[in-house]
């Protein structure tokens, strides 16, 4: 997904962040992003393990 992106598309979206929100609030912006990542990462993460073992219950019970 990044990949298609390119090197000047992330300079363009960084120049158009720092209009926007301004170098103050960008660490903030980026911190919340972060984290909103990791509770992503982790939520996925716990539903594909659930799922796995609820197939492997499916098995057995067969």
């Amino acid at each position: 997904m990044l990949s298609s992106i390119g090197v000047p598309g992330l300079l363009l979206i960084l120049i158009t962040a720092l209009v926007v929100f301004g170098p103050a609030k960008l660490p903030e912006i980026g911190k919340a992003f972060g984290s909103s990542l990791k509770e992503f990462k982790k939520a996925t993460g716990d539903l594909m393990s659930d799922e796995q073992s609820s197939a492997k219950e499916d098995k057995k019970g067969k």
